[in-house]
């Protein structure tokens, strides 16, 4: 019987680093079947979910757990499906001055709204006509099926004047 671990992956960035571990995975099993990564401030950061037999995989996470040794450390979770009510996913493009505190305020907003983060990412851009920094947060959010988006709107325009907010 195959079994999915989800796991995150933390490291100094270097050359070969995805492939040390790819090779690990397969070598024990395992079967990549998807992942988000980025580069943040010189440190690799990722979250992988692969498959492997159920046999294989307390030897697995021990090959995982030794690439610590080379910098790369890595946890893992067996994933748990549970079943979820239907949901409405939607688009999200949110822009604004930068303040401390504003992904405390937005992330909370979208919480309050019955928003689900399914994929959030965040960061400074330059304006287009001024050229200061301004903060963007794109992203994917799930709401209950019989939730409206424009609640979700008004919650995250709530926050403030300067906030745009784009949800599809």
């Amino acid at each position: 019987m195959m079994k999915s671990l989800v796991m995150t992956v933390l490291s100094p960035d270097r050359t070969g680093l995805v492939r040390t571990v790819s090779d690990t995975i397969a070598a024990n099993g395992g079967n990549w079947l998807e992942s988000r990564m980025a580069r943040l401030s010189g440190q690799f950061a990722g979250i992988i979910r692969i498959e492997c037999p159920q046999d294989a995989i307390d030897s697995l996470i021990e090959k995982l757990n030794e690439l610590a040794a080379q910098g790369i450390v890595i946890q893992t979770v067996l994933e748990e499906s549970a079943p979820t009510p239907p949901r409405v996913i939607l688009s999200i493009d949110v822009v604004g001055n930068d303040r401390p505190g504003i992904v405390r305020e937005l992330t909370g907003a979208i919480a309050q709204a019955g928003g689900n983060l399914e994929e959030f990412t965040t960061g400074l851009e330059n304006a287009p006509m001024s050229g200061h920094p301004i903060f963007r947060a794109r992203g994917i959010i799930s709401i209950p099926e019989n939730a409206e988006a424009s609640t979700l709107t008004s919650a995250i325009e709530n926050l403030g004047t300067d906030l745009s907010v784009e949800i599809s």
